[in-house]
């Protein structure tokens, strides 16, 4: 059954995803909700996202300038959300797959270790279209996986990869985020390389209609540690 988690008042958050404008679309609405509920919310993101393939419409940036100008969309973005704490770890875009396993493990265990968040929100491994967002859920849910179960965070992954209701059933977190929709439109044009609002947009005749059904929602699967 689809409902809203939010019976507990988070104190700490992590957030531990590859890429910048990752945070933008899938959960800039329940971070912001969090925030405004008194969470603290550390965002640590792995890449720059410097081998993607928008440079802006027109185009503004070069495979040079990339990097520098998504960290500063990216920090505008958790500016926009309140993320108050922003990790960059520093690894390559498109290469998380391939990144030392027990390397890339104890950098989160040792964010586990500072932080002790109650929640910590990622991809859900296998299901996430993306090798990178695959690799980064995995290495959450390994990490996690090892702390003993009274220690564990609860994880709320987000999916999104054809047919992956099929496989991993409903969402059991559906945030109402109708609420936050300008912060999360915020959080989206902050990633003004990647992302244009006409495009966003279309050419719908009721625009705030079109904009709650896309994005007045936000889904999640808590992960089950077996």
């Amino acid at each position: 059954m689809e409902q809203e988690m939010m019976n507990t008042m988070e104190q700490q958050i992590l957030v531990v995803l590859p890429h910048p404008d990752d945070e933008a679309f899938g959960a800039s609405g329940t971070l912001a909700k969090h925030v405004q509920n008194g969470a603290k919310v550390t965002y640590a993101c792995l890449t720059l996202g410097e081998m993607g393939r928008n440079m802006g419409v027109p185009p503004f940036a070069n495979r040079v300038t990339l990097p520098q100008i998504r960290k500063k969309e990216l920090e505008e973005a958790c500016q926009a959300i309140g993320i108050q704490d922003l990790r960059l770890l520093g690894y390559h875009d498109k290469t998380i797959e391939f990144e030392d396993q027990d390397q890339l493990d104890a950098v989160i265990d040792g964010l586990l270790k500072e932080l002790q968040p109650s929640l910590v929100i990622t991809f859900y491994p296998g299901y996430s279209v993306h090798p990178d967002h695959d690799a980064t859920g995995a290495a959450v849910i390994r990490t996690i996986g090892r702390l003993p179960s009274e220690q564990r965070p609860v994880v709320h992954c987000m999916a999104f990869s054809n047919n992956h209701e099929q496989f991993i059933g409903k969402p059991d977190v559906v945030m109402d985020t109708k609420d936050f929709l300008h912060t999360k439109l915020a959080s989206i044009r902050a990633h003004r390389s990647q992302f244009q609002a006409p495009e966003l947009l279309g050419n719908k005749k009721d625009v705030e209609k079109e904009l709650q059904k896309q994005f007045g929602t936000e889904r999640f699967w808590t992960y089950r540690f077996e």
